[in-house]
């Protein structure tokens, strides 16, 4: 059961010792008796899996002072301390120098496993968080930047290394938040391109007339109020790349002036007809499908496939939730950094609602979360107080969570999933559009058709 997390015994006493190991092996814990605490502390090092459990009173070493000695080696180790003589004054006085528990002899075996399955957990929990911060400093290039452990994210670092040696321009879908603007900062930093600039811009929130000038740059005098030239940002990424986020809000009549840069490679400032060469890849943000857009007339369908040299999505936070602790983790450390507080612990519970959560603001909520985790500000740190409440919304919450665990485990293939959740094909798809389910991110390879 805890075969991960060893319990270390620590009492002179031959036969405690020999009935507490047998006692603990029977229900599955893994266990080390020492009668001497000298050895024990000889046998462990900052980060051991284990929970120690020792006797107050021995000749040489007692179990204070074994805590102390603990307590240098690694704070976080869970120590259980015994003793027989009902020693009030002591158990407090351990409990204040940190020890996770003082039990009296004889021990209850009830309460003993209790505790000890509570210090496990404990302990458990320090250590994953570790690793976790210690693979995130351990990382390095793409998985510095794109960080995640779920299939889909892995696909994406992949993607983006191979659009960056092709160096094409690249649409980039996602929903708000999901991290787009990080995407195409990667796949700038892994193109040859790297030591050029990256320049971006917002299309949406702009005027018409602003965003003209923003992009194209304008000549002096070019209309009222430009006193002197501008260089606009496709100018000044000659030789690097551009990225134009939210270009779905772009004006359908720069659209027209865009294609044409694509196409040609060059620019003509507002108030010239002096054509400017540029080299440059340009990267697309959207969390609207273009290609829908076009049929809808609200976007240019020639902008649209001059762009979609090639493209990549980004899911949504919620449907990669191997990735929920690793993100939250980096945002808390960069946190850290930013507000010069140190890093809190991560208890089991909070671990277990960053993972509940659905995160409809995707990483924007979680970094958001994280900063106010750093900052200590209250429960709402953990920013899932929006977690559903009423009935329905449980109902809803616990369906999902259901047809999403059985998606995973049938590899994306409807029928098998239908069939394991005992509802129609029919049914089941219907359930996957209410739930915004998408089976390709479940697939492990091509499916049957379905």
């Amino acid at each position: 059961m805890h075969s991960d997390i060893q319990v270390v015994i620590i009492d002179d006493d031959a036969e405690i010792t020999e009935a507490l190991t047998e006692m603990l092996e029977l229900d599955d814990f893994c266990v080390q008796a020492f009668a001497q605490p000298e050895k024990a502390l000889a046998s462990l090092h900052a980060d051991s899996p284990v929970v120690v459990l020792s006797d107050v009173r021995m000749p040489r070493l007692n179990g204070l002072d074994l805590l102390a000695r603990l307590q240098q080696l690694d704070a976080a180790i869970p120590v259980l301390l015994m003793s027989g003589h009902g020693d009030i004054p002591m158990a407090i006085e351990a409990m204040k120098e940190g020890a996770y528990d003082f039990l009296e002899k004889p021990l209850q075996p009830e309460h003993l496993l209790s505790r000890l399955h509570h210090a496990i957990d404990k302990r458990r929990l320090v250590l994953d968080n570790r690793s976790l911060r210690q693979n995130l400093e351990a990382r390095c290039g793409l998985e510095a930047s794109i960080i995640g452990e779920s299939a889909a994210i892995k696909g994406i670092r992949q993607q983006v290394l191979a659009l960056a040696q092709a160096n094409v321009d690249t649409v980039i879908y996602g929903d708000t938040g999901s991290g787009k603007d990080v995407v195409a900062r990667a796949l700038h930093q892994c193109s040859a391109r790297r030591d050029k600039r990256f320049v971006a811009i917002n299309c949406g929130g702009m005027s018409e007339s602003l965003i003209e000038s923003e992009l194209f740059g304008h000549e002096a005098g070019s209309f009222t109020g430009a006193s002197k030239r501008h260089i606009g940002k496709i100018e000044v990424a000659n030789g690097g790349t551009l990225f134009l986020d939210e270009i779905e809000s772009m004006p359908l009549s720069l659209q027209v002036k865009l294609l044409r840069v694509l196409q040609e490679r060059s620019i003509e400032r507002v108030g010239s007809s002096t054509p400017i060469p540029v080299s440059l890849t340009v990267l697309a943000a959207s969390k609207d499908d273009l290609a829908q857009l076009g049929e809808e007339g609200r976007f240019r369908k020639d902008l649209y496939y001059r762009l979609s040299v090639a493209s990549l999505s980004i899911p949504a936070l919620r449907d990669r939730p191997e990735d929920v602790l690793p993100l939250f983790h980096h945002y808390a450390q960069q946190a850290c950094e930013r507000f010069a507080r140190p890093l809190p612990e991560l208890s089991a519970a909070q671990s277990t609602r960053l993972l509940q959560h659905d995160w409809p603001g995707n990483v924007r909520e979680l970094k958001n979360a994280a900063d106010r985790f750093v900052l200590g500000i209250g429960e709402s740190a953990m920013a899932t107080d929006e977690a559903p409440g009423g009935y329905e919304e449980r109902m809803d919450h616990y369906e999902r969570h259901i047809i999403r665990e059985e998606l995973k485990a049938a590899q994306g293939q409807l029928n098998a999933a239908a069939q394991r959740l005992n509802l129609s094909r029919k049914t089941l798809y219907r359930k996957m559009k209410k739930h915004r389910l998408d089976k390709q991110l479940f697939k492990a390879g091509e499916d049957d058709g379905s």
